[in-house]
């Protein structure tokens, strides 16, 4: 798994959770709709740590929390190829 793909898992797994929409996720955190989507439909091809920081404030979880998960302690792919 690449490093991008798993922030999308990690993103849609909190919101799945939460029962939080795209749409949702975007009024919380104060990021553009058409952001969010683009990052959760795969059209952001990085999505930068100072987004995911938005994030996770409407997501109220502190970032670390974010990437305390198993597979970001993974061997992921480099993104670059």
């Amino acid at each position: 798994m690449k490093t991008q793909q798993a922030v999308v898992s990690r993103i849609k797994g909190i919101c799945r959770e939460r029962r939080i929409s795209v749409n949702g996720l975007a009024y919380l955190s104060g990021v553009a709709p058409s952001t969010v989507k683009n990052i959760m439909y795969g059209n952001s091809a990085n999505t930068g740590v100072v987004t995911i920081a938005k994030l996770c404030n409407g997501l109220e979880i502190p970032l670390r929390d974010f990437f305390n998960d198993d597979m970001f302690g993974e061997e992921l792919e480099p993104e670059i190829e």
